[in-house]
């Protein structure tokens, strides 16, 4: 559900950003599909004994342990519960993720990249049935498709207070997906994990308070705030990162900041 969408908040980059996420570090190759040649973060592309591609399975046994600083931990008795789908797959160009465009016309986070997701409701019993659900009625992907790998631990955005679960998942059968509504959602992406990684496509930005997070351009768009950060956590948790300048801070100019620029004052 869109409206109760919980991508796109910023979150305090300062503090979230220096816990790092303790995985080893590996340079990425391009990655093909048959898994005989090429390698992807120093393993081989062929599937692991319980059907998770080698690339994805470091990944996998790390998620569900990822380190949280404190100002991201859940405050007791506080926060609405959400989920967001952070589903890999193998696409035409090697391993890539999943992320959706919202409508430039929404109240909410108009026009900006994020992860399927949406709040948890009460018939969904839990983070997992929830991100799935929302990202079949957001992107079309099939649950029966999907296996997941972790559930991640909660993180909180103070500013629409939300605890969101990030869901980790492998997109062992994929199907064509395209904007479930229009009107909520105006694309859905399979952006390349080298797309992701590869260092001129990642930046600090700026924002209008002097805080700096990281964000990605990728697929013609601008990757920010609370998906950017998540992103962020991921790459460097699989040991897919490669090193960038994360010193060089980006003032956007007018004409590319992204949509919903800039986040709500605190």
């Amino acid at each position: 559900m869109t409206s109760d969408s919980v991508d796109g908040d910023s979150v305090d980059a300062d503090s979230a950003g220096a816990d790092s996420a303790g995985a080893a570090e590996g340079e990425p190759v391009t990655a093909n599909q048959d898994g005989n040649v090429a390698t992807w973060a120093g393993v081989a592309t062929a599937s692991t004994d319980d059907g998770v591609p080698a690339w994805l399975a470091p990944l996998a046994g790390r998620a569900a342990n990822m380190p949280v600083p404190a100002p991201l931990r859940p405050p007791a008795g506080r926060g609405r519960a959400a989920a967001v789908l952070i589903l890999f797959g193998d696409g035409p160009d090697g391993p890539d993720l999943l992320l959706i465009e919202r409508s430039a016309g929404l109240r909410k986070h108009p026009g900006q990249p994020a992860f399927p997701g949406g709040s948890v409701d009460e018939a969904d019993g839990g983070p997992v049935r929830a991100a799935l659900r929302e990202a079949q009625e957001e992107t079309g992907v099939d649950p029966a498709g999907v296996r997941v790998l972790a559930v991640m631990p909660e993180l909180y955005i103070w500013r629409s207070d939300f605890r969101v679960t990030p869901v980790l998942g492998w997109w062992h059968a994929p199907v064509p997906v395209a904007p479930g509504d229009p009107a909520e959602i105006a694309a859905v992406l399979r952006v390349p994990v080298t797309d992701l990684v590869s260092p001129p496509n990642r930046l600090m930005i700026r924002y209008p308070d002097g805080r700096a997070q990281p964000a990605f351009r990728v697929a013609g768009l601008v990757v920010w705030g609370f998906t950017a950060m998540v992103l962020d956590r991921v790459l460097a948790l699989a040991g897919w990162e490669q090193p960038w300048d994360r010193e060089r801070l980006t003032d956007l100019p007018a004409s590319d900041r992204p949509a919903g620029w800039p986040p709500l004052a605190s």
